[in-house]
């Protein structure tokens, strides 16, 4: 079996000075002869929200997962900061700080908010069964810093008075703000976020987004998310990156995206037609 591949370093920087958190460069991930990423070349920068949106089927959440490593490309690298991280696997991403959620929540529905948060830090003391047997105080001592920073996380996401519910009895938006949660118990170094709003009403959104503004705002946390809901984005992103078809098809400002005419053709306008011939 080999290990993961060695690090190598990336290319410096961004086009504008800020450096890349993450660096994906001519990306490809063909199923057969189907190109469902086409020399994908993009980059995150650090301290950036960034959002990603394009029509279905256009490749980005497909990215996400070979980014994240759940595929590993046909073709291609990917860079963390400047350490190489191509075709390393999801658990070895989440140990350097690379977290992802999903459209529909992974929450452990039989535990508590509380209970789900505590789960998350790797290599707890308590794991091992000599530091049960033998090291009781350690173990004890590290449960109460990861409890204390599970309230802290309830606190900032203002799931207090949901803190001892079972997190299968949640609404979809509370779980949505669980599964936010969750990543920041990893203190992650970015968080990949597929579609956080899906299917969230606009109260609930309003909390989610005003969350990942702070998170990244007060704890420099780098974000890239995939959504359809287009206001959302232009009131969090910057820059907005649009894909269609596997490649990226421009990128900038939301303002500058929302009036591409190759945007409007390929993805937007689809929706207004749609909304102007609703009942």
């Amino acid at each position: 079996m080999t290990g993961p591949p060695a690090a190598s370093p990336a290319p410096e920087g961004s086009a504008n000075g800020a450096p890349a958190m993450i660096r994906v460069e001519n990306l490809h991930l063909h199923f057969g002869g189907i190109r469902a990423v086409d020399g994908v070349s993009v980059e995150i920068e650090e301290g950036s929200i960034t959002g990603l949106i394009g029509p279905n089927g256009a490749g980005k959440t497909t990215l996400f997962n070979v980014i994240a490593g759940v595929y590993p490309p046909s073709e291609g690298r990917v860079f963390l900061q400047e350490q190489e991280i191509t075709g390393l696997k999801p658990h070895q991403l989440f140990h350097r700080g690379v977290l992802r959620t999903f459209q529909i929540a992974h929450e452990f529905s039989s535990l508590t908010v509380l209970e789900n948060l505590t789960t998350v830090p790797g290599g707890q003391a308590g794991e091992a069964l000599v530091n049960a047997w033998f090291r009781r105080d350690k173990v004890r001592a590290e449960e109460a810093e990861i409890r204390d920073r599970a309230w802290d996380v309830v606190t900032f996401l203002g799931l207090e008075r949901v803190a001892t519910e079972r997190a299968g009895a949640l609404s979809g938006g509370q779980k949505k703000l669980l599964e936010l949660g969750r990543t920041m118990m990893a203190e992650p170094r970015i968080v990949f976020l597929d579609e956080v709003g899906a299917g969230v009403n606009r109260t609930l959104l309003r909390s989610i987004g005003d969350a990942i503004l702070r998170l990244n705002r007060e704890r420099g946390y780098t974000f890239c998310m995939i959504e359809h809901d287009i206001d959302f984005i232009s009131r969090l992103c910057q820059p907005v990156i649009v894909m269609a078809e596997g490649k990226v098809l421009t990128q900038g400002s939301p303002a500058e995206v929302k009036s591409d005419q190759r945007v409007i053709d390929s993805y937007l306008g689809r929706g207004r037609r749609r909304g102007a011939g609703a009942s």
